[in-house]
């Protein structure tokens, strides 16, 4: 199972590489009109993740690739932690003093920390080893807590049509170089993949869909509940005896 974990990211061009990490920060800030718009849109994934809870609220709560740090303007709590391992994208954040903890990797959480809410936004399509991040997930978990995941509907047709007609268009106007190859090394996974990495580890999933449906629709959302910590503990230790 995941015989194909982890994935290996396809080469950048050399233009895309001298402008990536300016392009990468700018593209989370929002800065240009596309960017601007996506972000309006993806307001959908913040608003789906933090829907369980009030805007303050003390669950214990770790985020996994928190970036900005932009889900803060949808929820705050005491009892905060994130996973991120680019830190120049909230290492000048004014709200970077609400975060009780920081890490760089999922595996230097120790499992002792138990949260009732694992968040993510718009990160699974980017994880190269997602299972084995998944397979963490569930050891962090209380065992009534939950996994919040929203991510791009990559895959599908119209996802594809809406970023080649907006940010695409964009990128390619100002830096003449196809964005196509920046998607292709960023979505290693698609949302089929996501479910199906999500379908294993949980035994509870739902789905929501800013759209019609899985097939039709720009955005996923994923609740999953009941991790199955043993699982989970068997492919975390198959990873371990293979290195």
């Amino acid at each position: 199972m995941f015989e194909n974990y982890p994935k290996t990211r396809p080469p950048l061009s050399k233009g895309i590489k001298e402008i990536y990490n300016q392009h990468y920060k700018s593209n989370r800030d929002g800065d240009t009109p596309a960017s601007g718009l996506a972000q309006k849109m993806e307001q959908w994934l913040h608003k789906k993740v933090s829907s369980d809870v009030t805007f303050y609220h003390d669950k214990r709560t770790l985020e996994i690739g928190a970036g900005t740090l932009n889900q803060l303007k949808y929820e705050q709590s005491d009892y905060y932690d994130i996973v991120e391992p680019f830190e120049a994208l909230f290492l000048n954040s004014s709200d970077l003093k609400k975060i009780r903890s920081v890490y760089r990797d999922i595996d230097e959480v120790d499992i002792s920390n138990q949260y009732d809410r694992i968040t993510s936004i718009a990160t699974f399509e980017h994880i190269t080893d997602l299972p084995k991040v998944v397979a963490k997930s569930c050891l962090l978990l209380d065992p009534n807590g939950s996994l919040r995941t929203s991510i791009p509907n990559e895959g599908t047709f119209l996802w594809t049509l809406a970023w080649k007609m907006t940010t695409g268009l964009e990128f390619k106007l100002r830096h003449g170089l196809e964005y196509g190859n920046l998607m292709k090394f960023e979505h290693v996974n698609t949302a089929k993949e996501i479910e199906e990495v999500l379908n294993f580890f949980y035994n509870s999933n739902t789905c929501k869909v800013f759209g019609l449906n899985k097939n039709i629709g720009l955005y996923r959302f994923y609740e999953s509940r009941n991790p199955d910590k043993e699982k989970a503990k068997n492919y975390l230790k198959t990873l371990a005896n293979k290195t």
